[in-house]
């Protein structure tokens, strides 16, 4: 599949490309809103691939042409840029599964608090942003971008995944489960997307509060 990571010169991106470069056959594209810059970081992915002994070749492009053809698109910004990078690519997403991880947040004294826009849910906001055919899942939440970046380190973790489409949901997890150390996980409709997203401030939370549990993730046994 060609798989469109829009935003993906930033930190879950950059572990998006690597790994999946890495571990599958897939061809992985990344997008920015300036395409200097995903060349850019597409050349420093593919030269740490190359210092692994990984011959592969990693595109950038504005975000738009990355994700023109995309099998699926993930889009890796924060939630406030997600409608605007949404809208921004709206019509390139022809046969496209489009893909949220961002998750809503606000911080205070007391932490990290699951901070969701009116609609619910991040995916839902996705979802609205999106052309109405185009089928939106929501996966790769509560990531710790450092570690799934570092190929030196295994993961082990679970990825919860979301949508109200059932293939689009199954390929989504198909794509997971292709990535050494994670497993997806059907977690339900879209209407769920709130359980899984709050996931993410209470990670990083315990990280925060605990020293030997630093860039953790989530695993259901």
């Amino acid at each position: 599949m060609r798989i469109a990571l829009l935003g993906g010169t930033g930190d879950i991106g950059e572990g998006l490309a690597l790994r999946s470069t890495r571990d599958t056959d897939h061809e992985i594209v990344v997008g920015s809103r300036d395409p200097e810059k995903a060349r850019d970081r597409a050349a420093v992915y593919e030269d740490e691939l190359a210092g692994r002994g990984i011959d592969a070749k990693v595109n950038g492009f504005a975000n738009p042409m990355a994700a023109d053809r995309a099998d699926v698109a993930v889009a890796c910004v924060p939630a406030y840029h997600l409608a605007d990078t949404v809208e921004a690519v709206a019509d390139s997403l022809d046969d496209t599964i489009l893909v949220s991880p961002a998750v809503g947040m606000q911080r205070d004294e007391g932490g990290m608090h699951y901070n969701p826009p009116g609609v619910g849910s991040v995916t839902a906001l996705a979802a609205d942003a999106a052309p109405e055919d185009v089928p939106v899942v929501g996966a790769f939440h509560g990531l710790a971008a450092g570690r799934l970046a570092d190929l030196d380190s295994d993961l082990g973790w679970d990825v919860p995944v979301v949508g109200d489409d059932e293939a689009a949901k199954a390929t989504v997890t198909a794509l997971v489960d292709a990535i050494d150390g994670l497993r997806g996980l059907d977690a339900g409709p879209l209407a769920a997307a709130p359980e899984v997203e709050s996931l993410t401030p209470l990670l990083i939370n315990v990280a925060a509060n605990n020293e030997s549990l630093a860039d953790l993730g989530v695993r259901f046994d």
